[in-house]
C-alpha cells in the first residue's frame, strides 16, 4: 500500500485552491525525492531523523500547521523506513493524522511527556515502515544509574522546575531490525539552554551522560553464545543533540564514547548544512555494518518556497509588524512557515542490511 492522498480530493472539494496547490506541490516533491526512494530494496535501510517544531500542540501562536501541510509532511516521512520524530506534542491526534495519510503499512512508537519546564510537554516517536522494519518489542526510557543528575539538586543552568531531573526530555531506546541487521536506536533532544555558561555546561552534560550510558549498556552486554555475530548489542544515537559544531564541545562529549558520525553525514559531505543540531552516531560491534549514503533534505525545496508567499499571507499577515516593508515580510513569511514544515531538516543515512554473501561465504568454503 501506499500514500493515501484521498483527503487532497476532500481539500479540494473545501477549498478548491488549496486543493490544487497541494496536489501541484506533492507532485513536485514525489518527483524531487523519486531518486531517494528509489534507492529502497531489500537490501538496506533508509533510516532518518527529524525534529518537526511543535508538532503541534500551537503554543507559540504560529499555528494552527494548515490541512495541506500534513500531506507534505507524509510526503516527505514516506520517502524514508524509519524516522525518529523529535517535538511530538502531547495531543497524539496531530502524528495520528499524518500516519493515517502515511497509510496502513505505517505505524509508530511514542514516548510519554517529560516532566519539567525545559521538556516542554513534549514526546519523541519513532515511525517505521512495517514491511520495512521489525519492532523487536522491547522499548524504554533511559534512567541514569546510582541517581545519577545531570540538572543537579542545585538547578544550575535550569529552571527551580526542573531540579532533579536527569534529562529535559527523557531519551527513548527502541530495538528493531531490518533484514539482517538487528538494532537499538536511541533517540534524543538534548537541552539546549543558552551558548555559554551552566546552560551550556547542561546541555554537553546531558550528551556525556546519555553516551556514557549507551557505552556501558553495550560493552557490558554479553556476548552471543556460540560466537552468533547477528546477535551482538548495535546501538544507533540519533535526534537532535543540539550540537553547535562538528569541532565544538557538545560533539566530543558524544564521540569520546566511542560513537561515530558516518562519513556520509560529517561536516564535510554536506557543504550547504547550515547547522549542527541533528546528528546519526553509531556504535556497532556487528562487523558487517556499513553506511552506504547519506545526506540532508531541505523541506522548502518545493512547498512554502519564496515565490508562494502571496498565497500564504492571509495566514500570516497577523504576525507582520505593522508598517514592515517587504523585506520584513518575507521575514516573517519565513519564520512562519517553520511552523508548518519545521526548522530543522531530516538527515538521513543507508545502511546496509542484506548480510546473506557475508553468512554463506564461510559455508561455502568449508
Amino acid at each position: 500500500m501506499g500514500t493515501n492522498y484521498s483527503g487532497v480530493k476532500r481539500l479540494a472539494a473545501e477549498d478548491a485552491a488549496a486543493g490544487r496547490r497541494c496536489a501541484d506541490r506533492l507532485l513536485a516533491m514525489r518527483e524531487r525525492l523519486r531518486p531517494l526512494r528509489d534507492r529502497r530494496d531489500d537490501t538496506r535501510l533508509l533510516l532518518a531523523t527529524w525534529n518537526i517544531r511543535d508538532f503541534d500542540s500551537g503554543r507559540f501562536g504560529m499555528g494552527p500547521r494548515l490541512p495541506e501541510t500534513f500531506f507534505y509532511l507524509a510526503e516527505m516521512l514516506s520517502s524514508f523506513d524509519l524516522v525518529a520524530v523529535q517535538e511530538v506534542s502531547r495531543d497524539l491526534a496531530p502524528l495520528e493524522r499524518v500516519i493515517g495519510t502515511l497509510g496502513p503499512d505505517w505505524d509508530y512508537i511514542a514516548t510519554d511527556i517529560t516532566e519539567g519546564r525545559s521538556g516542554n510537554g513534549e514526546r519523541m516517536a519513532f515511525l517505521y515502515n512495517r514491511d520495512r522494519v521489525r519492532f523487536r518489542n522491547i522499548a524504554g526510557e533511559i534512567v541514569l544509574p546510582e541517581g545519577q543528575l545531570v540538572v543537579g539538586n542545585s538547578g544550575a543552568g535550569a529552571d527551580a522546575a526542573d531540579r532533579g531531573l536527569q534529562f529535559a526530555r527523557s531519551p527513548f531506546l527502541v530495538s528493531f531490525s531490518s533484514g539482517w541487521f538487528r538494532f537499538s536506536l536511541c533517540t534524543v533532544h538534548i537541552y539546549f539552554g543558552e551558548d555559554s555558561g551552566a546552560a551550556l555546561e547542561r546541555r554537553i552534560g546531558e550528551i556525556d551522560r546519555l553516551a556514557a550510558f549507551l557505552a556501558k549498556r553495550q560493552d557490558d552486554a554479553p556476548r552471543p553464545v556460540g560466537g552468533g555475530i547477528g546477535a551482538v548489542e548495535n546501538v544507533i544515537a540519533l535526534g537532535d543533540f543540539n550540537v553547535v559544531s562538528p569541532e565544538h564541545r557538545t560533539m566530543q562529549a558524544l564521540l569520546r564514547h566511542g560513537f561515530e558520525v558516518p562519513a556520509a553525514i560529517d561536516g564535510s559531505r554536506i557543504p550547504d548544512r547550515d547547522h549542527f543540531y541533528d546528528q546519526i552516531a553509531t556504535r556497532v560491534r556487528d562487523d558487517r555494518f556499513e553506511v552506504t549514503a547519506g545526506g540532508i533534505e531541505n523541506p522548502f525545496a518545493d512547498v512554502f518556497r519564496d515565490e508562494d508567499l502571496e498565497a500564504y499571507r492571509p495566514h500570516f499577515a497577523r504576525t507582520v509588524p505593522e508598517g514592515a516593508d517587504e523585506n520584513a515580510v518575507l521575514a516573517a513569511y519565513r519564520k512562519w512557515r517553520t511552523w508548518q514544515m519545521s526548522d530543522h531538516s531530516p538527515l538521513w543515512v543507508e545502511i546496509r542490511t542484506d548480510f546473506s554473501d557475508a553468512y554463506l561465504r564461510p559455508l561455502a568454503a568449508a
